[in-house]
């Protein structure tokens, strides 16, 4: 069921949402710490970049400081084992591929794509391999990324990629970014969706007025509508390449759609009078410690080409270098958050914008409890039911455990 709620309808007033008085903000005596709310693993997310993962090399991952060793063998095909060597626990992602066989660098044991040990050099005759090696993912390739399925084995086929037609589309060019952000994945959601954080940026956009025209909700998904003016200020010429001013369009207002739907978020600019986008962003934010305070961005920022032929390569340093900013300025804000919960030891936020009260409450109710032992065991720890995760996260929370986990 989708919700659509509009500024004309007084949903959007802050306070309130839905027709119904809620409060402000969502302390951590009323529900769960969103900070202490892992990200699902019953999904795909990029681990690494396709080009990291050369043939015949070893990689080292991560996902909710679960180590992963990715391989290419000598077929193309890329594997992904846990990256620990059952028999000294040596990371495997240190070892040396052998045609599609993964050969730790210790003792040189073996292991085949599905993490089953296929050699032990120095075993004696007459006495068995152990029975069972390490864990194997589920591993895709797509988008010029790789991605794992860090939960259910079980569930992988039937859990779809993110669809992205514009990546191969003749008419787009795609900009890839992999960064690292010192934070909770969800200051990142946080971050895209709310746009009234347009002051950080002036120095870059000159002075923006953005106007919330409305947001659709639902059990999994937020999605927004903003139109962007300019109202002043120098802006940079990378923002206006991007948004197809001066290669082809004009300097009319711009719409912009956001969406979080879980666990990825994404972000469209249609200039207005335009049918199409002039860029399509598609993101997913990857914890990589077992705290998850810290995640790394993989980005596909998927760029229209204009009438003009080779306009697109001209604007592209441009383009580039304005994003990077962008996000430079992003990334310093939301880790200046994550050093304040860090030194608070809770959420003390004081929200008032409906629209991240709701994407809170998606990315609450569809994350997973962090156990204190996922310190230990990393992902292996998560709790994969979503019953019992929508439960966790409306409980009240348990105050020493939660400062044990710290």
């Amino acid at each position: 069921m989708t919700e659509t709620l509009s500024a004309e309808d007084g949903a959007i007033a802050a306070g309130s949402a839905n027709g119904q008085d809620r409060p402000l903000d969502h302390r951590a005596d009323a529900l769960a710490d969103l900070r202490r709310v892992g990200i699902h693993p019953d999904f795909w997310y990029p681990v690494a970049v396709s080009a990291s993962v050369r043939k015949k090399k070893a990689f080292a991952a991560t996902f909710a400081g679960e180590r992963i060793a990715l391989y290419r063998g000598e077929s193309g095909a890329v594997y992904a084992l846990e990256d620990r060597c059952a028999h000294r626990q040596v990371p495997l992602s240190m070892g040396v591929v052998e045609g599609d066989v993964l050969r730790c660098c210790y003792h040189a044991w073996a292991y085949r794509g599905n993490g089953r040990i296929s050699q032990i050099p120095y075993l004696p005759k007459g006495v068995a391999r152990p029975p069972r090696g390490v864990r194997a993912y589920p591993v895709r390739e797509a988008y010029g990324l790789v991605f794992v399925f860090p939960g259910d084995p079980q569930k992988a086929d039937t859990t779809a990629l993110p669809e992205l037609p514009e990546f191969a589309s003749a008419r787009h060019k795609t900009m890839a970014f992999s960064r690292t952000v010192r934070c909770h994945y969800s200051f990142m959601h946080e971050n895209l969706l709310d746009m009234n954080h347009q002051f950080l940026h002036r120095g870059i956009l000159g002075k923006i007025q953005p106007k919330l025209l409305g947001y659709d909700i639902s059990p999994q998904s937020v999605e927004a509508r903003y139109l962007f003016t300019h109202a002043g200020g120098k802006k940079n010429r990378g923002a206006g390449l991007l948004a197809a001013e001066g290669i082809g369009g004009t300097k009319s207002p711009d719409v912009i759609t956001i969406s979080t739907a879980y666990p990825y978020q994404t972000l469209q600019l249609v200039p207005e009078n335009a049918e199409l986008p002039a860029f399509s962003l598609w993101v997913a934010y990857v914890p990589e410690d077992a705290e998850q305070r810290t995640n790394h961005v993989y980005g596909l920022l998927m760029i229209e080409k204009p009438p003009v032929p080779g306009a697109i390569h001209l604007a592209w340093p441009f383009i580039r270098r304005f994003t990077e900013r962008v996000f430079a300025e992003d990334r310093m804000a939301v880790e200046a958050e994550q050093r304040a919960w860090d030194e608070q030891g809770e959420d003390w936020n004081r929200e008032v914008f409906p629209l991240i009260l709701d994407v809170r409450d998606v990315l609450r109710t569809n994350g997973v409890p962090i156990r204190p032992e996922s310190a230990l065991c990393g992902a292996a720890a998560f709790c994969g039911s979503s019953r019992l995760a929508g439960q966790a996260a409306h409980a009240e929370p348990d105050r020493d455990a939660l400062r044990e986990v710290r």
